[in-house]
């Protein structure tokens, strides 16, 4: 008898589980699935990561950092994007591992996705409230330095914690609360909400590059790459590259690890398989268009700001802003800022968005508590406890927890998820070939080793200690699993009944 651990989940029932009734509202088209995706990559990635990545990691090489991990995601998505169009239901990349790698894989990978978008949040939370308390400061309004921010942080010059003398950041809870009222209330008021915001936010780039590239100066490109092209280590051992004071690599790689966050939203697009009208059309076309678009932006903003500011001035915290008031345009700074806190919000609303979304897959199958995580509002049809949940937890690590942890975290598990969907498309080719693949993934196998291998080295130029923090975090996730989701899991159910009948 197979190992129930292993146990894949029917692609039929996956299949037969779009006709019942507990399902989501499909109202979202191809533009709107597209504009999720950008209003999810674009914003933390350009206003936030650009500053940590630029100052800490890479220099002027962020250029090239954005190329690379832009490349890499490139592979994750045509993968992302056949699987989306064969089964176009909630759970992205954790019901595609249910139905490839088996039960246990479904659960380490829909665990991880937790990690991702809850972490995720987090961090887009944190950087909001950056912008928001900027944007305060502009014109003369200033939150108490105790309410701005997590107790501690981390030096990486110095390789150590250190309390910062805050208590936590007021601001984060405060848009966080806000965002989760509106996701309760419903998908179609939540899409076109984003909708507005992404307008507004792509209006703010293409500002920053149009008026930006005239406060270039070339000398802040040099040297170019100040920590090198590399950057890559195997559990804190660096082995080729440049290494920090707390033993984390530096590099271009090493930069492409840390803005990795950068680029997660276009696999959120697949979380909402299950409310696109022609799933099997839209989604691939969502994932990809949003991923082209937002690649070009980041290499064009990162280009600008490490010409206009040398790189290690750069502002961590509001780099693009800073930037120019550094330049002595304090009234594109509050523009900016204004543009930021926008784009951000869009971020902040489409990844909360998608982690109900992973949950009420996993509690259909039984993994997690159904009339908890997959329970569905009667008049609004959201996953509204989930999204409550969500909140919550979202709201505690964005005001407790530093930038730099919450980014690196993750990333990690972003990565993970990748590695999982690209292994996916090649067992499932090899499984069913016969199955309907309405977008096919071009040149496999090749595509989706290369995902695997880049993704992987990616993984790589993360510091050790995220290694760590993945490891105890599916540690806590094989506890629940163990413990709830293997005994009460549909697949064990079903299992049940074939012995009961069969004895």
């Amino acid at each position: 008898m197979a190992n129930p651990l292993f146990e894949r989940k029917p692609l039929a029932l996956l299949l037969e589980e779009m006709k019942g009734e507990n399902r989501l509202r499909r109202i979202l088209g191809p533009v709107t699935l597209t504009s999720l995706g950008v209003g999810a990559i674009i914003g933390t990635g350009i206003f936030v990561l650009t500053g940590v990545g630029a100052h800490d990691k890479a220099g002027p090489a962020l250029i090239l950092s954005f190329a690379i991990a832009g490349v890499a995601c490139v592979f994750a998505a045509l993968c992302y994007a056949e699987f989306a169009s064969m089964v176009p239901v909630a759970g992205s990349a954790y019901t595609y591992a249910y139905a490839t790698l088996g039960e246990l894989f479904a659960w380490i990978i829909g665990w991880d996705l937790v990690l991702e978008y809850a972490v995720g949040s987090s961090t887009v939370a944190h950087g909001w409230s950056a912008h928001f308390r900027d944007l305060l400061g502009s014109v003369g309004i200033h939150i108490p330095f105790a309410f701005s921010g997590a107790p501690f942080d981390f030096d990486p010059d110095k390789g150590r914690f250190f309390a910062t003398g805050a208590y936590f950041d007021v601001t984060a809870i405060l848009i966080t609360v806000l965002i989760t009222a509106i996701l309760v209330k419903g998908i179609r008021e939540s899409a076109g909400f984003n909708t507005a915001m992404v307008a507004v936010k792509l209006v703010i780039v293409l500002f920053v590059i149009v008026v930006g590239i005239f406060y270039v100066n070339p000398k802040n490109w040099i040297p170019f790459a100040p920590y090198g092209y590399t950057g890559v280590s195997f559990f804190g051992h660096t082995i080729f590259g440049q290494t920090g004071l707390g033993g984390a690599p530096l590099g271009a790689m090493a930069g492409a690890a840390i803005i990795f966050f950068a680029y997660i939203g276009f696999d959120s697009v697949s979380t909402h398989a299950e409310e696109a009208k022609k799933p099997r059309r839209d989604v691939p076309i969502g994932i990809i268009a949003s991923l082209i678009i937002c690649t070009f932006l980041y290499i064009a903003v990162s280009a600008i700001l490490t010409g206009m500011i040398r790189y290690d001035q750069i502002d961590i915290n509001a780099p693009v802003a800073d930037a120019f008031r550094q330049k002595g345009l304090p009234w594109a700074q509050r523009l900016i800022d204004i543009g930021a806190i926008t784009g951000i919000t869009s971020v902040l609303l489409v990844m909360m968005l998608s982690q109900p979304r992973v949950l009420l897959a996993m509690a259909r199958d039984g993994l997690l508590p159904k009339g908890v995580f997959g329970a569905i509002h009667d008049k609004f049809r959201t996953p509204w406890k989930s999204t409550i949940m969500t909140g919550i937890f979202v709201a505690t690590m964005a005001a407790f927890l530093p930038l730099r942890i919450l980014a690196e975290l993750t990333n990690i598990g972003t990565l993970l998820a990748f590695v999982i969907v690209c292994s996916s498309v090649l067992i499932m080719r090899y499984r069913h070939p016969e199955a309907e693949r309405p977008f096919r993934a071009p040149l496999v196998p090749l595509v989706p080793i290369l995902g695997i291998l880049s993704c992987i080295v990616l993984m790589f130029s993360l510091p050790p200690e995220n290694w760590w923090r993945l490891i105890i975090w599916l540690g806590i996730g094989f506890i629940i699993y163990f413990s709830y989701g293997r005994r009460h899991s549909v697949l064990a159910k079903m299992r049940e009944k074939r012995s009961i009948v069969g004895s």
